[in-house]
């Protein structure tokens, strides 16, 4: 029993530590160099399940903040005329199950001749949780094709967030995601 006990806040530890997952994916016969205005591509913010406990005005106005300032850092401005570059963003939730066996009991070997012990059996555990992952999506200005998209993914807290808190994992997630642009 002891050892179930301690089993729960150690999963819940390491999911805790858990880096980011970053994936990206790019079209290679583009000059990204070319590229040095951006705008939005409305819905700017588009969110997946389409929820209202996940999509709000104030986290599509984080993500929005967050994008741009990576990208000033990368010497991209924004334009409100024909942009080289048109940039949506996702937040997607999803809920993943884990599952873990456990085997107890059994015979165990004893001293003078004989088995000692109670019969084996397996328990099995689902654990369930979230995963969001911010996705960003350039799209070439002139002829609207998807040219960039990077991604990060991370297991939410089991308890919700402050406002505080948020807003540093949106601004650290989309760092991570746009610190693999432009591709080497």
């Amino acid at each position: 029993m002891i050892r179930h006990t301690l089993l729960l806040p150690l999963l819940l530890l390491l999911a805790a530590c858990q880096t980011y997952q970053v994936n990206r994916d790019y079209d290679s016969s583009r000059d990204f160099a070319a590229y040095r205005t951006w705008s939005w591509k409305e819905p700017a913010v588009q969110y997946s399940p389409d929820d209202p406990r996940i999509k709000s005005d104030l986290t599509g106005q984080r993500i929005r903040e967050a994008v741009g300032e990576q990208l000033d850092q990368r010497g991209l401005r924004p334009a409100t005329d024909k942009p080289d570059l048109m940039v949506q963003s996702w937040l997607i939730v999803d809920e993943r199950q884990q599952q873990s066996n456990y085997n107890y009991g059994g015979y165990w070997g004893g001293g003078w001749n004989g088995y000692w012990g109670g019969p084996a059996y397996t328990e099995t555990r689902i654990y369930t949780y979230k995963v969001a992952t911010i996705q960003v999506d350039f799209f070439d200005g002139k002829d609207g094709k998807l040219v960039w998209r990077g991604s990060a993914e991370q297991i939410m807290k089991a308890s919700p967030p402050n406002p505080a808190e948020r807003e540093a994992a949106i601004r650290e997630t989309v760092a991570k995601v746009i610190a693999q642009y432009p591709p080497q």
